[in-house]
């Protein structure tokens, strides 16, 4: 592949990638009752780099595709979260484990340091319209009904000051990037089937409406600017400039004018900063990855930025080929925020890292593309759809392209749930995101439990089905916001097992999985269920002369078997605490599941009569 190097930021024409209708043509839902909200946002934002303050005019278009009449619609206003005596403030003051990003720190904002969005003027249609700034919620009462069907234009005046960087987006981030730019402008809040979504912004995670983003930027001349969307007018600002055939055009002011359109997004996000190094990495397919970071960062820091573009060429090829094809034509890799937290398009990441933490960090947050952003399961209900299946795919792309050789890439997931299960703070993966007791239950459900669903699902269904499954589900419900069952569906229906149970037993209650080895005698082996979750069971036998044998027990309520070349036994039913079965040898010692896959919360009891490696 080829690598070419500009100095300065973004882009691609539009028309590489194709309008919306392209993108998503191929994954037309033949459920007739399926329906999804669309917006596009037109935004005009002026910057003012001295004060942090900006003002914004927003053109939205907003198409009900409901089968319901909205008398209300409601937007996001994220920056006030960053106010002294938010909701983010007090649930960080008072929780028992806060997160060390956020600790005291907006209860000591001052008035020029807090974050916030004041939309000045709101009209339906060229008329006004009542509205309401309730916290980090805009609450409109429309002054006609948006109709089944439908289609209304929104148009907003809004003014807003950047906070300083605490979490995610912000001013000023301890690397010294100046704008991280993310959840910056009114959103439309997402209303589907269980009605709207507005919770108020606590600390994670978010959901939006799939539409079409023209954004222009005003901005100090001499700072670049990367993130969501093609740049539309590189010779105007002579960035991002490889027309030849066209001069170039620019105006003499203090400010540039940056022009992105993004098609078929749910966000949008830009970062700026006056010293960002700006390389562009041509991949053979056709996709530009950009690469935006200080210049003045150390060598041994600017050298792994370099060392990180050919390795994120071979991470975009490993989650179209292992997930499903990347649609865009651009993928931008940006120093900012407070660690590592994906977008449209792009991610922000902290830049300051061995070269180890830097790929890991860019493999999990591009992964996030697939399951955040193009399959777009709501994050805030469902959390371990989106983190999990991210630190799944990311650990075996990182494990295939660093040659790690690891036999089980979420070894460490399922030391994290053991370790919470133990503690007895294990909640339900139905919890929403922002109401765990603790940030600890939060991150390891989401995370660890949600990675163990995947890699579980190897041991229940076979790992070639959990990957044709994973591919099933990204074809059937990319761009459709899919929930639990979809998943369970799209490996049901390539592996032929019913998975009732386990999505239930996994995700909406904290029961436990427990087997162990209760007797051997002779040839008789006797297994036991102690945990209340069932499961299928993997067993190995050694025999006395020496030679080994593998069983495999499927549940009943599976009602098959996973393709293996063990000696399968007669099903289990789950309600029975005991099962027994005779070998075809005197038995030396039993093993229960070798390959650690499933996550039994007590390994002590899972072998009698050796030792288990």
């Amino acid at each position: 592949m080829k690598k070419t190097v500009f100095f300065v930021c973004t882009a691609i024409l539009l028309v590489a990638c194709g309008p919306k209708k392209d993108i998503i043509s191929s994954q037309v839902n033949t459920q007739k009752t399926y329906w999804q909200q669309h917006v596009d946002y037109t935004m005009d934002i002026d910057m003012n780099v001295n004060n942090y303050q900006y003002k914004g005019k927003q053109t939205l278009v907003y198409t009900n595709n409901s089968p319901d009449d909205l008398k209300k619609v409601f937007y996001h206003l994220y920056f006030n979260a960053f106010q002294p005596g938010s909701q983010m403030d007090v649930r960080s003051l008072n929780i028992k484990d806060p997160s060390k990003k956020i600790g005291d720190r907006i209860s000591k904002l001052k008035p020029d340091e807090i974050g916030y969005i004041k939309v000045n003027a709101l009209k339906q249609n060229g008329v006004a319209v009542s509205h309401e700034t309730v916290g980090t919620i805009l609450e409109v009462t429309l002054n006609q009904p948006i109709k089944s069907g439908e289609s209304v234009t929104l148009e907003m005046d809004f003014e807003a000051q950047v906070p300083i960087q605490i979490r995610r987006s912000g001013r000023n981030s301890k690397e010294g990037v100046a704008l991280s730019m993310s959840q910056w402008y009114p959103k439309l809040a997402e209303y589907d089937f269980q009605g709207w979504h507005t919770p108020p912004y606590i600390a994670r995670e978010f959901h939006g409406v799939w539409g079409d983003f023209d954004v222009t930027i005003h901005i100090d001349k001499n700072y670049t600017v990367g993130g969501t969307g093609y740049l539309q007018n590189p010779q105007e600002i002579g960035h991002g400039y490889e027309d030849k055939t066209k001069p170039l055009n620019l105006p003499n002011t203090e400010k540039l004018s940056w022009h992105f359109k993004a098609p078929n997004v749910h966000d949008f996000m830009w970062a700026a900063d006056p010293e960002y190094n700006h390389d562009v990495l041509k991949m053979e397919n056709g996709i530009d990855l950009h690469f935006l970071y200080k210049k003045t960062l150390s060598a041994s820091y600017l050298k792994n930025w370099k060392d990180l573009q050919p390795k994120t060429a071979e991470l975009m090829t490993y989650f179209s080929e292992n997930v499903g094809q990347y649609p865009y034509k651009q993928y931008s890799v940006i120093q900012g925020g407070d660690g590592g937290m994906e977008y449209a398009m792009s991610t922000l990441i902290t830049g300051k890292r061995k070269f180890g933490s830097l790929f890991g960090v860019t493999a999990h947050e591009m992964a996030h593309t697939w399951f955040q952003f193009l399959l777009a399961s709501n994050e805030s209900l469902h959390p371990w759809m989106d983190e999990g299946f991210t630190t799944y795919i990311s650990g075996k792309a990182s494990n295939e392209i660093l040659k790690k050789g690891l036999k089980n890439t979420g070894a460490s997931s399922y030391k994290g749930y053991r370790k919470l299960v133990k503690a007895a703070n294990e909640e339900s993966l139905s919890t929403h995101a922002d109401r765990y007791h603790t940030n600890r239950a939060y991150s390891t459900g989401s995370y660890s439990k949600g990675n163990i669903f995947l890699s579980q699902l190897e041991y229940v269904i076979g790992s070639d089905n959990v990957a044709k499954g994973l591919k099933k589900y990204f074809t059937d419900f990319s761009f459709k916001h899919p929930r639990p069952n979809d998943i369970k569906r799209s490996m049901e229906k390539v592996s032929g097992i019913h998975l009732d149970w386990y999505l239930n037993e996994w995700t909406q209650t904290t029961h436990t999985i427990d087997y162990g080895v209760k007797s051997v005698d002779d040839k008789t082996v006797t297994l036991e269920r102690i945990g209340q979750m069932p499961m299928p069971i993997d067993v190995e036998v050694t025999y006395t002369d020496g030679s080994k044998e593998s069983f495999n027990i499927a549940l009943e309520m599976m009602r098959g078997n996973k393709p293996t070349s063990a000696t399968i036994l007669k099903d289990w039913g789950w309600a029975y605490p005991t099962y027994s079965f005779e070998a075809a040898k005197p038995v030396k010692s039993v093993i229960i599941d070798k390959s650690g896959l499933m996550a039994d919360v007590n390994l002590e009891n899972n072998i009698l009569g050796g030792k288990k490696k």
